[in-house]
């Protein structure tokens, strides 16, 4: 138990001075059992050990943080390891991929019977399905999505303010004034390609090649976040790498399910299946007509954030392809995104219909579609912003 203390110790000790996630605010941190999802990257580690540091003392002993990649728990029971924790005064265990662990949910359940003043925050994959596959936790865990930097963070990053978020409600209602009020402070602009580029994921802020981190945390979503909690065998993953690299190639883009399954030599049936494994695994989004969902095919494919675009350095970025990329990911949290008809791309909550252009577009604008666009400052009227929806968390 000691030597986890000393870890605990170090680590929060350690841990410098990382971006507040608005998702500190967002928890209710008074339920039991509290599961933070995301996808691999996104900072989740960083996030219990930020909770650590800023609701406990450094040597209060009530709160433990783990990690479950330890060798240690594959031969020791975590139920064990939490009742004696509990035993020795433990009332917060903070619980580090958990889905490394064998029977991790009932393992939860067992500790959440027997230790009745014991809170446990874990993490886990975005892959993780915790309450529709689990049904031991249902109605006991609070679920929460941690995600990637908005531009809004990466710009309070990069330059050391605070602004806030917004909804999309209030973006549509004052979008001109409230872009006037920010773009008085600092120009988005100069920050905005950056983002698209590497400000998603937390690790840009380290010494690290960020493309190279970035394929690698592609892999090992495939090679561990998939194949792991999916239970597929690894002899699957040449082809379903084959089948990414394939999305990544037309995304966005009309989803030929027959054409991917002739090219990977995989069944379309298959070629599904791991469509819907990217997309739980915040690899990929897929957007649908109005009253279709999966299992229907989506309409078309959309990597999860632009970031992943500029991973593929054999081809050209399409700057439309981008610019649509951010929009989606900006609202598909909080918001149900279909396709249109004709010119426009998206209707958002079934009634919001949106079109993404560019400054030089020759398009001609009517008064019943919002326009966003790409390189502008302050919009007017029914002319918003492409950047302005990076505050939207």
């Amino acid at each position: 138990m000691e030597s986890f203390y000393r870890t605990h110790s170090y680590l929060v000790e350690h841990l410098g001075n990382p971006v507040r996630r608005e998702l500190m605010r967002e928890i209710d941190w008074s339920h039991r059992l509290i599961g933070i999802k995301g996808s691999r990257g996104v900072g989740k580690t960083t996030f219990l050990l930020q909770y650590a540091r800023e609701y406990f003392s450094l040597n209060d002993r009530t709160c433990l943080y783990i990690n479950l990649n330890n060798l240690y728990f594959t031969d020791h029971s975590l139920i064990d390891f939490a009742t004696a924790f509990y035993n020795q005064g433990g009332r917060v265990l903070l619980i580090d991929q958990v889905f490394k662990y064998p029977d991790w949910s009932e393992a939860l359940r067992a500790c959440y019977d027997l230790l009745p003043e014991l809170q446990i925050i874990f993490t886990g994959s975005s892959v993780m399905r915790l309450k529709e596959e689990n049904p031991l936790l249902d109605g006991l865990v609070a679920s929460y999505n941690l995600r990637g930097f908005s531009f809004r963070e990466y710009l309070n990053i990069k330059t050391g303010m605070s602004f806030r978020a917004y909804t999309l409600d209030e973006l549509m209602a004052n979008h001109a004034t409230i872009a006037r009020a920010i773009s008085g402070r600092v120009n988005p602009l100069d920050y905005f390609d950056g983002y698209l580029h590497h400000g998603y994921y937390p690790f840009f802020l380290e010494k690290r090649n960020f493309s190279e981190n970035l394929i690698k945390t592609m892999n090992m979503i495939m090679e561990v976040d998939i194949l792991l909690l999916k239970q597929l065998e690894l002899s699957y993953l040449p082809k379903m790498r084959r089948l990414f690299y394939l999305i990544i190639k037309r995304a966005p883009g009309a989803v030929n399910v027959s054409k991917l399954s002739q090219e990977t030599q995989i069944s379309r049936a298959t070629v599904m299946n791991y469509i819907k494994c990217f997309k739980d695994a915040r690899l990929i989004n897929m957007l649908y007509r109005e009253g279709e969902a999966y299992p229907q095919k989506p309409a078309m494919l959309y990597l999860h954030n632009t970031n992943l675009i500029y991973s593929n350095r054999s081809m050209e970025v399409n700057r439309q392809a981008v610019c649509e990329t951010f929009f989606y990911h900006a609202l598909h949290c909080n918001h149900r995104l279909n396709l249109g008809a004709n010119s426009v791309r998206f209707i958002v909550d079934g009634e919001h219909p949106f079109r993404i252009i560019s400054q030089n577009s020759k398009s001609r604008m009517g008064r019943d579609v919002n326009y966003v666009m790409d390189g502008l400052t302050v919009g007017h009227d029914n002319v918003m912003p492409l950047w302005l929806f990076g505050f939207l968390y």
